[in-house]
């Protein structure tokens, strides 16, 4: 009997590339290309075509397992269920609702991000929920919706990448983190257009560029405001756009003009030449973009320093009009739709605030409960993470490795072992998971339906392909068991669509607008973009659906005067600075054969073939003076501690820099170097820069 692919869509980043799935003969799943889809066209990286991997039952858990006189041992679900119950029914009981934490991720489909939100207000009583996507791209949210006044990843769809004039990627290696996207500026360049890359590493990304500008890691915010001094020094300002279409130009201008070019130079390492070159490749053509990652957004400042990149697209003319605007490249898979429904700390589904009363109103409405029994706005990410242990007793974990993943990795994983009690969700056993005292085994992508939301603000479906092993069950199928064991035997329901119905209507008038999004329309549509508002949510009588929203801004920007604003900033340094003591910046980021914490990529014999541990990438000077040769151990320590890799010796990389990727454990964990500094705005800690010094291993 011919078996039949399922299309659907890729579990790792915000590409979100499609992929047939085929089951084999021999129990394996083939991965095979999916030309349909426009995002990637049939291409998949490494860890696409790989990652059935994690799908055998030779490196995923498949039982409950409960942690009895020290170790973690099989469990039935009813044990390890009631367990849970109990442990939070006490804590809640014995310290309060808020003493009971939840922390989700941004890799959890649409309905279980929704589900989660709903599960910690309705059933724990909880404030204290927030997820990993806090540190991902918070910044670039906070400075759109602050110039916009919505944040959507891209306001455009990729595929007008290559028709634009002039890309500016800030802090952004995408060759290695999202290699498939790397097409659309090839393309770019085919067409005649040009790439400047903002990055302290010549990446593989870099190498493609037309420029390259190399800033001292927590500098970027001084670039862009040199830019644009330069910009309005030259004559290069678009008056007429600037007056129609914005507000707030004469401040944002005059915060500018006191960041001159030899000033930024001095400031970045970036020269007045290269300086002008930049603004003559982005203003010369009609149309052009500016592209952020986490570059420039993973910083105590990250805000004002996407915001300056935004200024900088405003005073040009290159926001709200066709082939031109500001984008942020999300990372994680459903980092977009993690953020948009519920489980964040200060929001409700349909990216409405937790503190507006009439957000509280309508959503409360749709859950059936008293607005005034929702808890306000809690802790942020990291925030949580700290006070885990102390005001936060227990907590409740899915989709999350912190362990590996946050900053001052070590103290957060002493926070979590001081925990009464920890539950985790997930398809592997994470150094995270490994200090729970139950994990629940719950079903990958390709054994579930549900929905993700793109970097482009494109929502999907990901479809089942198999049947998850006896054992495993859905995150949903946990919060509705766990629901009903707390008192709350209904609004749980365990099937992602009738999940995705009440999403609609939760978040139907709402910043994020799902409500004219079906599961049958985004089956025979390939995707649909938000806002796509139902007619009765637009008090409209009208048959036809609405067709989604490609492109926004194009009429008026989502303020209530219609008009973007600029937002004056100015450059300060880091939280921590290069001393005698610690003179060197390490700057963190990936490997294209890893992602995210590698707690499931390291489980791929393919992947790790490639790249089988950490590293640390200094130039051959720096190598020089601490007498280190290509893979000698070196030690990399700062305020917060010490990691060990071997040497990778590199002139790609700035000589005041050290470069660390974040996807491994152990004595190599770069985020036991890394600063929880926090952006006052975002609070999304600065990973991007921290001060350093460097020590000879003897081997």
């Amino acid at each position: 009997m011919q078996i039949s692919a399922t299309p659907t869509h890729c579990p790792y980043c915000a590409l979100q590339c499609g992929m047939n799935l085929t089951p084999a003969p021999d129990g394996t799943v083939e991965v095979s290309e999916r030309a349909d889809f426009p995002v990637n066209r049939g291409a998949l990286c490494g860890k696409g075509r790989s990652a059935p991997a994690v799908l055998s039952s030779r490196v995923r858990l498949t039982s409950p397992l409960v942690r009895s006189e020290g170790t973690l041992v099989p469990a039935t679900w009813d044990e390890a269920l009631d367990r849970i119950a109990g442990e939070l029914r006490r804590t809640r009981t014995e310290h309060g609702p808020d003493a009971v934490g939840v922390f989700g991720g941004g890799g959890l489909t649409n309905e279980k991000a929704y589900t989660l939100g709903k599960f910690a207000r309705v059933v724990l009583g909880t404030s204290q929920i927030d997820y990993n996507g806090r540190f991902c791209m918070s910044s670039a949210a906070a400075a759109g919706t602050k110039a916009f006044g919505l944040d959507r990843g891209l306001p455009f769809p990729l595929e007008d990448i290559p028709k634009t004039g002039c890309v500016i990627l800030v802090g952004s290696n995408l060759a290695e983190t999202m290699p498939p996207s790397l097409r659309f500026f090839n393309e770019l360049k085919e067409n005649g257009g040009t790439l400047i890359v903002v990055d302290p590493r010549r990446t593989k990304t870099a190498e493609q560029a037309d420029l390259h500008l190399a800033p001292r890691p927590g500098t970027d915010l001084a670039l862009a405001l040199g830019l644009l001094h330069l910009v309005v020094a030259e004559g290069r300002v678009d008056e007429e756009y600037v007056a129609e279409r914005t507000a707030g130009w004469e401040d944002a201008r005059a915060a500018a003009m006191a960041h001159w070019p030899e000033y930024v130079e001095r400031i970045t390492g970036v020269s007045v030449p290269q300086l002008r070159e930049a603004v003559r490749m982005f203003c010369e053509p009609e149309n052009a973009m500016v592209l952020t990652a986490r570059g420039p957004e993973q910083q105590s400042k990250g805000t004002d320093t996407v915001g300056a990149w935004i200024n900088l697209c405003l005073a040009t003319g290159r926001a709200g009009r066709p082939l031109s605007g500001y984008g942020c490249l999300t990372g994680q898979g459903n980092g977009q739709g993690g953020r948009e429904h519920g489980q964040k700390a200060d929001q409700l589904p349909g990216y409405r605030k937790l503190d507006d009363p009439a957000a509280r109103r309508h959503v409360a409405e749709v859950w059936g409960v008293d607005p005034d029994s929702l808890p306000g706005p809690g802790r942020s990410a990291y925030e949580l993470l700290d006070a885990l242990g102390t005001d936060i007793r227990s907590l409740l974990l899915m989709g999350s490795n912190p362990v590996v993943s946050a900053p001052r990795a070590a103290h957060i994983e002493e926070r979590i072992k001081s925990l009464d009690f920890l539950a985790v969700c997930d398809v592997v056993l994470s150094e995270t998971a490994a200090l729970a005292d139950v994990v629940l085994p719950v079903t990958q992508w390709a054994e579930e339906t549900g929905t993700t939301t793109n970097l482009e603000g494109r929502v999907l479906l990901r479809r089942r392909a198999i049947t998850a092993p006896d054992g495993v069950r859905s995150d949903l199928e946990v919060m509705h068991e766990l629901a009903d064991r707390l008192g709350v035997e209904k609004g749980f329901p365990t099937d992602p669509e009738e999940v995705f119905e009440e999403l609609r209507r939760a978040s139907s008038g709402g910043p994020a607008d799902y409500s004219g999004i079906t599961y049958r329309r985004l089956a025979e549509e390939n995707g649909v973009f938000w806002p796509c508002p139902s007619a009765e949510s637009q008090g409209e009588d009208r048959s036809e659906g609405h067709p989604g929203t490609p492109r926004l801004f194009l009429d008026r920007f989502a303020t209530p005067d219609g008009r973007a604003r600029f937002v004056p900033v100015s450059h300060r340094a880091s939280a921590e600075e290069p001393d005698d003591e610690y003179p060197v910046l390490l700057t963190t980021g990936r490997v294209v054969a890893q992602y995210q914490s590698g707690a499931q990529t390291r489980r791929v014999d393919e992947l790790n073939a490639a790249a089988p541990g950490p590293f640390v990438e200094l130039h051959p000077r720096l190598a020089a003076r601490l007498g280190a040769a290509e893979g000698d151990p070196v030690a990399v320590v700062s305020r917060r501690g010490r990691a060990v890799a071997p040497a990778r010796i590199t002139t790609s990389i700035r000589p005041d820099t050290v470069f660390m990727p974040f996807h491994w454990p152990g004595e190599g964990r770069a985020n036991t170097l890394t600063n929880p500094a926090l952006d006052p705005t975002s609070r999304m800690p600065e990973f991007k820069a921290c001060a350093v010094r460097l020590e000879a291993v003897q081997s």
